[in-house]
């Protein structure tokens, strides 16, 4: 009887044993997100894993089962990247409203490709958290091998009160491909206040052309402000001093919306100026793709 009793302790152990390396216990407080082959992501607390499936407990589909060879990726993610149960990508496109920068960073190995109106197209990259490149092109040489203009904008951020107040420096030089013109471009300093989903920035900026410099900045007062899940209203405003008596203020209203992981800005440009006549309104259009790490 004893031999018996001893063998099924010795039995019931080995079991335990085995069921230990096939499984793991989970902190069911922490949040996953699950990539499958197919494309699709699932947001939720792990309740079960093993070497065959995950049990997923989802905010929105409730529990699910998934096949660990349908798997590509799980990641735990952080609870301010939720929205409603599920993943908001608005923080991969923090570093800039419709086409100005603000005092963000677009984070290290993280990077994005922004297209406005076909012809603009910009690449930005990540180095580190705080340091940031930009490289365009409007690629004319398509149209019977046209001079096409192309600039780099490196970008260095760094924050005063961490997700309050943030401060962005950088410039964009530009030239002429295959003409024989100086650099041109700007260089600007702005101060962001407020998180990345709803801020306002104050920026000034310097024009240049060669080694000459503008006398007068252009002031900017840009914004965004969270109105839906995936959806902002955005606003760009620029004055510019141009001389004694003569300006020019430039006004983009409209908004962001996100489509997964990409943004879709639309909008309308209204430019004043001294003895303007009719009043009147450009239509703005641009997207934006992220990738990276993150």
């Amino acid at each position: 009887m004893k031999r018996s009793l001893f063998f099924l302790m010795l039995f019931s152990l080995m079991l335990v044993s085995f069921r230990g390396y096939s499984q793991s216990e989970q902190d069911t407080t922490k949040i996953y997100r699950v990539e499958t082959n197919d494309g699709n992501e699932y947001v939720g607390r792990i309740i079960f894993k093993s070497n065959e499936i995950v049990k997923l407990k989802t905010e929105k589909l409730g529990e699910l089962t998934i096949n660990q060879k349908d798997i590509s990726k799980i990641v735990l993610i952080s609870k301010d990247k939720l929205e409603g149960g599920v993943m908001s990508y608005g923080g991969l496109h923090s570093s800039r409203y419709f086409c100005s920068s603000n005092g963000y960073g677009i984070g290290k190995g993280n990077g994005y490709y922004q297209n406005m109106w076909i012809f603009y197209n910009q690449f930005g990259y990540g180095i580190t958290n705080n340091i940031s490149l930009g490289v365009g092109i409007v690629p004319l040489f398509l149209f019977s091998g046209t001079n096409s203009p192309a600039w780099i904008t490196p970008k260095l951020t760094f924050p005063i009160v961490k997700d309050r107040v943030n401060i962005g420096v950088g410039i964009l030089a530009a030239t002429v491909l295959g003409a024989n013109t100086k650099t041109t471009g700007f260089a600007y300093g702005v101060t962001t206040f407020g998180t990345v989903n709803n801020n306002v920035s104050l920026g000034v900026a310097y024009g240049y052309y060669g080694s000459s410099w503008a006398d007068r900045p252009v002031i900017a007062v840009n914004g965004k402000v969270r109105v839906g899940k995936k959806s902002y209203l955005m606003s760009e405003n620029y004055y510019i001093n141009v001389s004694d008596g003569e300006y020019l203020v430039l006004s983009l209203f409209g908004g962001r919306s996100l489509i997964r992981k990409v943004a879709l800005d639309y909008g309308l440009v209204f430019p004043v100026y001294k003895d303007m006549n009719n009043f009147f309104a450009i239509p703005w259009l641009g997207v934006t793709i992220p990738f990276g790490s993150n």
